[in-house]
């Protein structure tokens, strides 16, 4: 097997893996059913992993890397000011809420609850993928101070902080309700604290 080959079915197990996380949950999904699903003998898992937890923990950095590269390509390359794209992203996400009723590929919702007990390995991984994204906003809110669309801040990276878990919070709020309306308030609470200057 060439190092191409082993890339390929590496990133496959962990990509097959992601969806069924997805949809069942990580504990839901078997070691047996991702085999199965990704077309890949037992044996090769336990070449790439030494175990389904070193799975998971492998599969949350790739989720993140993939996640932090999308939204700094947004957060650059997107129109209008800083401020305007963190408020596009918050809107594009609510956005796709209100059409299927999910936030597609969010990792972090699915499985932050279900394995910070089980797996130190994968809360880790949460927590370093959170971390990522915490010190993007807060370069984001830095480069929306220095273009003059947002307000002075006394600290970018505790807004952030907050902006996160308020996020979070309003997507678990309308996982369980069912309903757009958590994230709708968290939204337009996020755009008062993301205050234009006077």
């Amino acid at each position: 097997m060439n190092r191409h080959t082993e890339y390929d079915t590496r990133e496959h197990l962990l990509a097959t893996g992601e969806q069924l996380c997805l949809h069942r949950g990580f504990t839901g999904m078997g070691l047996s059913e991702l085999l199965k699903t990704a077309g890949v003998p037992k044996g090769s898992f336990y070449h790439y992993f030494r175990s389904k937890e070193a799975f998971g923990a492998c599969m949350l950095d790739r989720h993140y890397a993939c996640y932090l590269a999308t939204l700094r390509q947004h957060f650059t390359q997107g129109a209008g000011t800083h401020r305007d794209r963190l408020l596009a992203w918050y809107e594009h996400n609510l956005t796709q809420f209100r059409h299927s009723g999910t936030l597609g590929n969010c990792l972090t919702v699915k499985l932050s609850a279900e394995v910070c007990d089980l797996s130190e390995d994968m809360r880790v991984a949460l927590d370093r993928g959170a971390s990522q994204v915490i010190g993007l906003l807060a370069e984001t809110i830095d480069q929306a101070v220095n273009d003059n669309s947002l307000a002075a801040v006394e600290d970018s990276h505790a807004l952030a902080q907050v902006l996160y878990a308020l996020w979070l919070g309003g997507n678990l709020q309308a996982k369980i309700s069912r309903s757009a309306a958590p994230l709708e308030t968290t939204f337009r609470y996020i755009k008062t604290m993301l205050d234009v200057p006077a």
